[in-house]
């Protein structure tokens, strides 16, 4: 069985792949996603979860937020450290959400509008801030303040992720994102079953 493996931050970060990436993945590949209490837990437990995958057809997407970081890179590296301890660099994939994973819902407010129901918020994408939405501070203050208290966390990511624009390219962390996973699908495709 050809799995894609996703090390998560955080419950939304899985709800919104669970919703997203049914119309992203061919039906072949499976994919299996571990939410994590935090940063450190992710960092903490990845190297033993890492390890302990058997399969021989396996690809690992390990994605977190920057939040406050000044430099993605930074954290970009540390993971890929922890990629290199379990043995699995070659077949890892390390994505930094720029900020926060909400830069992806405020890059495509059609998303949030379909998801949440709420009306108007697509005709805002022309303002600036929401242009180039990985630059935002505080995009899940942002986002919350959008919607005027009606985006969750969880369930607001797992219904925006239903209707996220694959080809969205105002988020760079998302574009990067969507264009790491159709790459570890390739290389998932082109395995020998």
């Amino acid at each position: 069985m050809k799995e894609l493996v996703f090390l998560l931050e955080e419950p939304s970060a899985k709800a919104m792949l669970e919703s997203m990436l049914p119309r992203i993945l061919d039906s072949s590949i499976r994919p299996r996603l571990l939410d994590f209490e935090g940063k450190q837990d992710l960092e903490k437990q990845m190297v033993k979860r890492m390890k302990g995958y058997l399969n021989p057809h396996v690809r690992f997407v390990v994605m977190r937020d920057q939040d406050a970081a000044p430099d993605c890179h930074i954290i970009k590296e540390a993971l890929l450290s922890r990629c290199r301890e379990a043995g699995r660099h070659g077949i890892s994939l390390v994505r930094i959400a720029c900020r926060e994973l909400e830069s992806f819902y405020l890059a495509d407010l059609a998303a949030v509008e379909s998801g949440l129901g709420i009306k108007g918020l697509a005709k805002q994408q022309g303002i600036a801030k929401f242009r180039k939405p990985d630059y935002l501070h505080n995009p899940s203050k942002e986002l919350i303040v959008l919607t005027k208290q009606c985006y969750q966390k969880v369930s607001g990511s797992r219904e925006i992720g239903k209707y996220l624009e694959i080809g969205n390219e105002r988020s760079s962390s998302f574009k990067n994102l969507i264009a790491g996973i159709k790459r570890m699908e390739q290389e998932l495709l082109e395995l020998a079953a």
